[in-house]
């Protein structure tokens, strides 16, 4: 209640207000992300402390398959959060408990990918940012456990690991017995700084032996198929997409130049011709003036674009200085219209808060069809290319869209033990899914508080955030 309040004052105060929002330094918008985490988090620890999420409509812990027995992922998520919205004391209770509990010694599977980008890429952030041991070392020791799942034919890794037995396999409905692009494309960064700080170049030469096997396939029309086969080094099902199942894998090729101070060449190489097989094959403007990226498959295009793609406009625009001379222009101004298009999915809905998927055909524009499509989890990728869109470009209306972002976070996802995701945000009332994702921490408001918030705060000429937005930071901030 006084957060709503604190909003209604900040829209409508007469004191120093600019696109809606105080310029006072106490009551800003940045300010009432702090508020939001802090309530996302006060929350957690309450009803969930030391489990991986929280159920806020039950007020008790809430377990996910893809961290196996490893508890703790909200709070291994969120100490970055913590520490750069200056939440002290959180950040010291957060820290004793990966001190004294965080343990990796559990016999059960473990999703290789999420177990890397949130804790791995956690413990990471954290130590970067805090300068404390425990961090390193529990960041280079969960990375060891991860090793054995490179143990392929072809060192393309599992996405199923057993960290107790190190047996790994694939997830059964992948495309017979195939890895995934995004999963196995998204454990560069980490692992490039897990060489760096252990002193192993093990963790590096198994992400670089990735990028050969991916170099010596042919690319069906320069593009990088979902699904590829551990065993025998061949592609699966021919489906692309910028979203699910492929989106990260383009993000680490362009983060992986940046944070190598621009010295990565292959890298570089990779993802700009990458996206010029997805302008040419891929995206597509719609009879309303809509820019967004099809799906494809085998060929085909389904007209769908998922909310995990909108991350994707401020990919563009952060690739836009390296690109040609004669297209920075043009990736700043393709990140903006993927940025619009993302907006009108949220806009188009009853609840101002964007759909997992939406689809552009039958007359139908950036609106969700199917029931299963309709559904919000507190994704950030939205907020995400608000803030890079912002920081780019400084249009205020990324910061107003956030803005409007906030809003209706705080009226239809905000309940009395945390943040709830929603299951149909195109009816008036709500249906809370009783999930508070750790992402949410971590990704989310951390996003909302770096838009609301100066440009020196975690500066792009100095840092790179993982896919969970965990800031690492660049070469020559380390060791290149």
């Amino acid at each position: 209640t006084i957060l709503l309040l604190l909003l209604a004052v900040l829209k409508y105060s007469q004191v120093g207000v600019c696109c809606g929002f105080l310029l006072n330094q106490h009551y800003n918008p940045a300010f009432v992300s702090l508020q939001m985490m802090k309530h996302a988090w006060d929350n957690y620890k309450r009803y969930a402390w030391g489990l991986n999420e929280l159920k806020p409509i039950s007020k008790q812990g809430h377990s996910s398959n893809l961290f196996g027995n490893i508890q703790g992922a909200t709070i291994v998520d969120a100490l970055d959060t913590l520490y750069i919205m200056e939440m002290k004391e959180e950040f010291k209770e957060a820290k004793e408990w990966v001190e004294k509990s965080l343990d990796f010694s559990v016999n059960a599977d473990v999703s290789v990918f999420e177990v890397n980008i949130r804790f791995v890429g956690g413990l990471l952030s954290a130590y970067y940012l805090s300068g404390e041991e425990v961090f390193r070392k529990k960041a280079v020791e969960l990375g060891e456990k991860l090793l054995p799942a490179f143990n392929t034919p072809t060192g393309i890794p599992w996405a199923l690991l057993n960290i107790k037995s190190g047996i790994g396999r694939n997830w059964p409905w992948a495309s017979g017995g195939s890895s995934i692009l995004a999963e196995f494309g998204t454990l560069h960064l980490e692992f490039v700084h897990l060489s760096h700080l252990s002193g192993n170049p093990v963790f590096a030469e198994k992400v670089m032996n990735i990028r050969k096997v991916l170099n010596r396939l042919d690319k069906p029309e320069g593009l990088y198929p979902n699904y590829l086969n551990p065993s025998s080094g061949q592609w699966g099902q021919h489906h692309v997409s910028i979203g699910g199942l492929g989106d990260s894998f383009y993000e680490y090729l362009l983060k992986a130049w940046l944070m190598s101070d621009k010295t990565d060449e292959d890298a570089k190489k990779m993802y700009y011709d990458a996206v010029q097989a997805i302008e040419t094959h891929l995206i597509r403007k719609s009879s309303g003036g809509l820019t967004y990226i099809a799906e494809w498959k085998g060929g085909l295009l389904e007209h769908k674009m998922g909310h995990l793609t909108c991350f994707a406009g401020g990919m563009f625009a952060l690739g836009a200085d390296g690109a040609p001379s004669d297209k920075t222009g043009h990736h700043i101004e393709l990140g903006a219209e993927i940025a619009r298009t993302c907006h009108e999915s949220y806009d188009r809905t009853r609840m101002k808060l964007g759909p997992e998927a939406f689809r552009f055909d039958g007359g139908v524009e950036a609106i969700a069809t199917r029931q299963n499509e309709k559904y919000y989890i507190l994704r950030p990728e939205v907020i995400e290319t608000y803030m890079y869109m912002w920081r780019l470009t400084h249009d205020p209306k990324y910061r107003e869209w956030g803005w409007e972002a906030v809003e209706a976070l705080e009226k239809h996802c905000r309940v009395d033990g945390g943040y709830s995701g929603i299951r149909d945000v195109y009816i008036n009332h709500e249906n809370h899914d009783d999930v508070q994702q750790s992402f949410f921490l971590s990704e989310t408001l951390k996003y909302l508080y770096l838009l609301f918030s100066e440009d020196d705060l975690l500066p792009f000429e100095h840092w790179v955030f993982n896919t969970e937005a965990h800031p690492l930071p660049l070469g020559h901030m380390i060791w290149f």
